[in-house]
């Protein structure tokens, strides 16, 4: 029985990721300038953040979504500030050479990035919420099936962004240095209007 909200959760967490935002963005970027694990530690990052909302959503805690839905403003100023200071971050980046082999430092960094950026966007809370909603999931979830529901949506999201880099990884050993220049400049730029759109949004 418990089977079936895994399978929901991980169809919701996957259905959720989809959407090429800026977390898919850099996603791509990373991996297809740094390697497949850079890549898929962003989509771990954002996983987790995914994971927090589920959980606030499938717990029905509602001190926590009445804070959310009251900061909702600085968290959009918050995100907004992140997303234009990884654009420009991207943006500046110095090509690399796709094919020399990259350490793994600078992955928790990578997670963290991910993480906080995802959780900055207050909207994907109230999507699952909507979500959930739509499935027939509540406040009627006892603790156990709420616990195989979240691991569900952490593990859909995380599918999707393994899915998303190892399509990455196909092209990347065709680009040359300055194909990933341009990719730099594009992703800096596809970020940074993220950003700015997050600050028109508060308008």
């Amino acid at each position: 029985m418990e089977s079936i909200f895994l399978l929901k959760g991980l169809i919701i967490g996957f259905a959720m990721a989809v959407p090429i935002g800026p977390i898919g963005i850099m996603c791509i970027r990373k991996t297809l300038a740094e390697g497949h694990s850079r890549g898929l530690i962003i989509g771990v990052g954002a996983a987790t953040a995914d994971s927090l909302y589920g959980s606030i959503a499938a717990f029905g805690l509602t001190f926590i979504s009445d804070v959310i839905a009251s900061e909702h403003f600085w968290l959009r100023l918050i995100g907004g500030g992140l997303l234009l200071y990884l654009g420009i971050r991207t943006f500046r980046a110095k090509r690399k050479d796709p094919t020399i082999p990259v350490n793994n430092k600078g992955l928790l960094e990578s997670y963290v990035s991910a993480f906080l950026l995802a959780l900055t966007n207050p909207v994907t809370f109230f999507a699952f919420v909507a979500v959930f909603a739509a499935f027939g999931l509540g406040h009627k979830l006892n603790i156990i099936s709420a616990c195989i529901l979240v691991l569900g949506v952490f593990a859909g999201s995380c599918l999707w962004f393994l899915t998303l880099g190892f399509v990455a990884t196909l092209f990347r050993k065709k680009l040359d240095a300055g194909g990933l220049r341009w990719v730099n400049k594009i992703s800096g730029v596809l970020i940074i209007i993220s950003g700015l759109a997050a600050f028109v949004s508060m308008i």
